[in-house]
């Protein structure tokens, strides 16, 4: 039965396709006719029918290209071309809409044909639903773009501009003292530290503060752990009622940054994740559990404003100084390594962790790579995680009350204790 029907698809590839072409020219059809549903037949340039016919004219150009000339598929793409630029040109007498995107649609209804037929019909199909969901979406669309900030415009055009022109330009070869630079490497890890800041300040904006400290918390802990723990740490200076929930703020913030860590490792080096996830999972867990505690204990309902991130992670100038901090960071660690051992290593990750665990980390994980011990790797990144956290307890107990910096000096403390008895263990 399987060779019947396998057979019989072989025989009628063409037909099949020509079918899909037509289906996907309807699909679009279905869209643009709902949306001028409410006018008259014969107001509407085009619906359903016409979508669906110029699909299947795509896909009966192919055919005219490959069995007679391949001058039929520019020919018919041209004359589809000069149809809808005679219809608008009409429509606009009677009607003063300038928006050319259903002209847009026809003609990609019309290479969506040709692709079902000349090139891969499931790839057509891709493209003719995304194009249907996008022509659909036309408020949302525009009530996003309404809602973009000038500088969010700006911060998602510099991601592209590292990301998309810049990586592909940098070489993909070991340069340095050992080898250890890696130009197109270091450069991605700048691009995906962006790209992990980038997705979590969307996520606090678009959920906007009315989710309060708990939500903020878990998302701030993706972009900047620290800024979140100096703006809590005031409010609860401000008000000393709500140091309890602050106090839990900051603990699943400074909890939400080691998963990152395992995010980075499993992106650079997966044979370093066995090793290192059960300090981190550890060190995590004995942050979320006190601060699930402390919440529930001083249950209320109340919200802040979204903490204000000093340095935005996008900035071009902000990613060359993470670029040159990972490029210094490896050149002294291979020096240390070489000149003291182990010993050396964890100096620096200590060193490091004052001021940001994100470098050190992905430094470490690269080190792994390259001829570092695993275990050393691993304790070093524990080390430099725990310090970091030992800093943002003394910002909570310094700038805020008392009350808060006792309630998160405990379980950093504990969670240090245990990740650095656990990555030792191993």
């Amino acid at each position: 039965m399987d060779d019947v029907a396998s057979q019989f698809i072989a025989n009628n590839q063409t037909t099949l396709n020509l079918a899909v072409a037509l289906l996907l020219g309807a699909i679009i059809g279905l869209e643009r006719g709902w949306d001028a549903r409410e006018q008259k037949s014969g107001d509407r340039i085009a619906g359903i029918r016409t979508f669906s016919l110029i699909g299947l004219l795509g896909g009966v150009s192919a055919v005219l290209a490959e069995a007679l000339t391949p001058w039929a598929f520019p020919v018919l793409l041209v004359g589809v071309v000069a149809m809808s630029l005679v219809s608008y040109s009409e429509r606009l007498e009677h009607i003063r809409n300038f928006s050319i995107t259903g002209m847009v649609g026809m003609l990609l209804t019309f290479c969506f044909g040709a692709m079902a037929v000349a090139v891969d019909p499931v790839m057509a199909s891709t493209a003719a639903v995304i194009t249907a969901i996008i022509l659909d979406n036309k408020e949302e669309i525009h009530g996003w773009v309404h809602k973009l900030q000038a500088s969010e415009l700006d911060a998602a055009l510099k991601l592209l501009l590292i990301s998309v022109v810049m990586l592909p330009l940098l070489p993909n070869a070991a340069m340095g003292p050992g080898g250890v630079l890696n130009p197109r490497e270091i450069w991605w890890m700048v691009v995906m530290i962006a790209s992990i800041s980038f997705v979590g300040y969307f996520a606090i904006r678009v959920a906007g503060t009315q989710k309060g400290i708990l939500f903020t918390s878990l998302f701030a802990g993706l972009s900047s752990s620290t800024a979140l723990t100096l703006h809590f740490a005031r409010q609860s200076a401000k008000t000393p009622e709500l140091s309890p929930q602050y106090a839990a703020g900051i603990l699943i913030a400074c909890g939400t940054m080691f998963p990152r860590i395992l995010v980075y490792c499993l992106v650079i080096n997966k044979a370093l994740l066995p090793s290192l996830v059960w300090p981190v999972v550890t060190m995590t867990a004995l942050l979320y559990a006190p601060a699930w505690l402390i919440w529930r204990r001083n249950a209320q309902e109340v919200h802040v404003s979204q903490p204000t991130m000093n340095q935005n992670p996008l900035d071009l100038s902000s990613a060359l100084v993470f670029g040159f901090l990972l490029t210094a960071i490896l050149l002294l660690g291979e020096f240390l390594k070489n000149a003291f051992g182990d010993a050396g290593i964890f100096a620096l990750a200590a060193t490091s962790g004052v001021a940001d665990v994100d470098a050190i980390t992905l430094s470490l994980t690269r080190m792994s790579n390259d001829g570092l011990a695993m275990g050393t790797a691993v304790l070093g990144i524990v080390v430099a995680a725990a310090v970091n956290n030992l800093v943002k307890s003394g910002m909570a107990w310094s700038i805020g009350n008392r009350h808060t910096g006792m309630l998160v000096a405990g379980p950093m403390v504990l969670s240090l204790l245990a990740g650095l008895l656990v990555a030792w263990l191993q």
